[in-house]
């Protein structure tokens, strides 16, 4: 009996937190519903489309890789940056030459191919992808393209790699001359705080692509509005569709 008391006495209390968090907690199921639809579709198209490029190019070309990359996104729904932007991404790589890239976010490795291909000699690419079944699949479309130790692909978070990352880079001092987010674009702006508090964008100048569906969404116009509050800083330098090119400089060192 007395527990039946105390359980009665507790109703109250327990439908007032209900109400409190109702909100929150519905929030975070459509989130973590969504997340999770994200994943198998993901996961789905990142296997469709290595048996397609797998099976349809010539192997140890990139070139054939990223045509075949291309067809496929003819066909099919794809989460490929397309070609495009891709030569966009291209005409950044050969106008800053970087030598240490990151690239947040592998998902097929079409982007990871067209990286790769014009890095210049002695030029690295760390690649992260958080789901490993992704990344394994990512990486071996690398292979196939013909490059075997220019890159290494680490599967964690974007938060976690980060993290990680100054070690990795113990022999070069400059830190990343490019840095390509095609991740979560929830994440661009704490990810972007958290290199910039490791000291991983390269001081003297490193230029940072994001990849955003939707310009409107709130995660991209947080990142932006950071952007524009840090004019020593950072320059947004090109805005086209899905991408928007950002130039960092440490500041004192930025010029018209």
């Amino acid at each position: 009996m007395w527990l039946m008391a105390v359980s009665i006495s507790l109703v109250p209390v327990v439908i007032m937190v209900s109400s409190c968090f109702r909100v929150k907690v519905c929030s975070l199921c459509h989130r973590a519903q969504a997340w999770a639809r994200w994943l198998i579709w993901g996961r789905v198209c990142v296997r469709s489309t290595y048996a397609f490029v797998f099976s349809n190019c010539t192997h140890g070309k990139p070139d054939s890789v990223l045509e075949t990359f291309d067809l496929y996104s003819k066909m099919y729904p794809s989460v490929c940056i397309g070609p495009q932007v891709g030569e966009v991404l291209d005409d950044v790589m050969r106008r800053v030459g970087p030598s240490m890239v990151l690239e947040l976010g592998m998902h097929c490795a079409y982007s990871s191919v067209r990286l790769l291909r014009l890095l210049p000699p002695g030029g690295r690419l760390i690649t992260v992808e958080i789901d490993p079944f992704t990344a394994d699949l990512g990486e071996e479309i690398i292979l196939v393209a013909g490059f075997k130790d220019q890159f290494q692909v680490l599967p964690l978070s974007s938060g976690e790699a980060i993290l990680s990352l100054r070690e990795l880079l113990a022999p070069q001092k400059g830190g990343f001359s490019l840095v390509l987010m095609d991740h979560d674009p929830v994440l661009y702006l704490k990810d972007l705080l958290s290199l910039e508090a490791e000291g991983l964008l390269c001081p003297i100048g490193c230029s940072i692509i994001l990849i955003h569906r939707d310009r409107r969404a709130d995660s991209v116009k947080n990142i932006l509005d950071y952007i524009r509050t840090k004019a020593q800083c950072y320059q947004i330098k090109t805005e086209i569709q899905i991408m928007t090119e950002i130039c960092y400089k440490s500041a004192g060192t930025m010029v018209e």
